[in-house]
């Protein structure tokens, strides 16, 4: 992949979005629908991930964008951890549970990923 101009291009951030995409349908129907807190704070959860990709991105400083991707991978343990909440109530079984964990994993290590690459380049400053 060539050079990134805008957060659009971020693989981090199209894997999030993928996962809010998901989030959002699991979240939308049966039982899960109607648990407003928890589908609630699953959904800001996964939100806050891509967006603070997007955010810290658009900031143009190495120090602020490692801030917001450090932000970004806590959601993504957030997600994670609220779907165990999920599974454990029974709202999503564990075939679904396994492929949104992965999902939420692999958004976490990529961000993660871009995170060290900002610290080195802060630190070579």
């Amino acid at each position: 992949m060539g050079k990134v101009e805008k957060f659009e291009d971020l693989i981090a951030w199209q894997k999030a979005r993928c996962l809010v995409r998901e989030v959002y349908k699991v979240t939308g129907h049966g039982p899960f629908e109607k648990d407003y807190s928890l589908k609630d704070q699953i959904r800001r959860a996964a939100v806050s991930v891509m967006s603070n990709l997007a955010e810290g991105f658009e900031r143009f400083n190495p120090g602020e964008f490692h801030q917001f991707l450090m932000v970004s991978k806590s959601s993504c343990s957030e997600v994670r951890s609220q779907l165990f909440v999920a599974l454990d109530v029974g709202y999503i079984d564990t075939e679904r549970f396994d492929q949104l964990q992965s999902m939420a994993q692999e958004t976490s290590r990529v961000v993660g990923g871009l995170r060290a690459s900002i610290q080195r380049k802060k630190d070579n400053r």
